[in-house]
């Protein structure tokens, strides 16, 4: 049986529906990512399952529990907030040690978890601070140290990174990860940014105007997109419009020039547009054994990242951006400079 089950959650705002009738399962332990843009529903899906919002129709079970119409605080379940609402007027200790007070757990019993939060977010001999002290990482570590202090049975996180800047994001979320695996609680992460949801979750429900577009482990997601939507809002994706030019061979036209595509659909007419896509790392300079399709194109555009640098080869209409490792012994093509580049065919979507 599933830990966390959600069916035919829709949730309606006056005429507007943000959630339609949405439904999935998970097992307990799981760290799960609700991802998608502003406005599709994941928020809001979060909410109700924390009680914040009550569904329109549906249900929400936790741990063979129906919590649908519960009050929050008889869910069992810790939530982290995006603005962190700590108290401003409470100590670092008082703040995590909160919910364990209005549990009527005893002061030394209380002292004693505090202690082992405080060592759990690496904040030990931060007690005494209050929360206008400390940088927005470390507020960020006690607002989660306060949701999971009393022990809930799940941990709901709502974008708890937006605010930090992109060094702090990656460290803060890989301490999230480490502390979700010791403690192996179940939890369900909100977040618009794709890196986050997909190197730290267990599996990905990605969200696009109230609906799921699709669920599965980050590399399903990623690698195998199941709809139009998920291939362009995941990750760099290439899109290449061809021509049909033989159905029955497969064959295409890319900006004059030829190449096989097996997935063409078998009701592909002469002359019919067609739209492939593939992952910017799919693409190499050069020839690369297991490559079929070799395009010829000219360096448009060279945009160094540090470990990567991304080239972009206008093969004609078509535009093509490609990544590559960045090797100190080899300076990259410049630009306007003719380039063969390669990529297997079975990397392609056609759309």
């Amino acid at each position: 049986m599933a830990f966390l089950d959600v069916q035919n959650l829709t949730k309606t705002f006056g005429q507007t529906t943000v959630v339609k009738g949405v439904s999935f399962a998970f097992d307990k332990g799981e760290f799960i990512s609700l991802l998608g843009p502003s406005g599709c529903g994941k928020t809001t899906i979060l909410r109700m399952i924390a009680g914040f919002e009550r569904p329109t129709s549906g249900s929400i079970e936790v741990d063979g529990q129906d919590i649908t119409h519960l009050k929050p605080n008889q869910r069992q379940l810790g939530m982290v907030f995006q603005a962190y609402a700590l108290f401003p007027n409470l100590n670092v200790g008082d703040n995590i040690g909160f919910g364990l007070k209005i549990a009527g757990m005893p002061a030394e019993e209380r002292r004693a978890r505090i202690d082992e939060m405080l060592k759990l977010i690496g904040l030990s001999g931060f007690d005494k601070r209050y929360p206008y002290e400390l940088s927005g990482g470390q507020q960020q570590r006690v607002a989660l140290a306060r949701a999971i202090a009393p022990r809930p049975r799940m941990l709901l996180l709502d974008e708890p990174l937006s605010a930090l800047d992109a060094k702090i994001r990656v460290s803060l979320r890989e301490e999230i990860r480490a502390i979700q695996l010791d403690l192996g609680i179940t939890t369900v992460f909100v977040t618009h940014d794709q890196e986050e949801a997909l190197s730290i979750s267990d599996r990905v429900v990605v969200m696009n105007a109230g609906n799921i577009e699709q669920l599965g482990a980050p590399h399903e997601i990623y690698n195998k997109p199941a709809t139009r939507f998920v291939a362009t809002f995941v990750g760099q994706l290439n899109s290449l419009e061809a021509t049909v030019l033989d159905p029955a061979t497969k064959t295409v036209s890319i900006d004059g020039q030829t190449a096989i595509i097996p997935q063409l659909p078998a009701d592909a007419t002469v002359n019919a547009n067609s739209v492939l896509t593939l992952r910017p790392e799919m693409v190499t300079i050069g020839a690369r054994e297991g490559n079929d399709i070799t395009l010829t194109g000219t360096i448009a555009d060279v945009t160094f990242l540090g470990s990567v640098i991304r080239l972009r080869v206008a093969l004609g209409k078509n535009v093509l951006s490609l990544d590559t490792f960045n090797d100190q012994r080899t300076a990259p093509p410049a630009r306007g400079e003719t380039v063969t580049i390669s990529l297997a065919s079975q990397h392609l979507l056609v759309l």
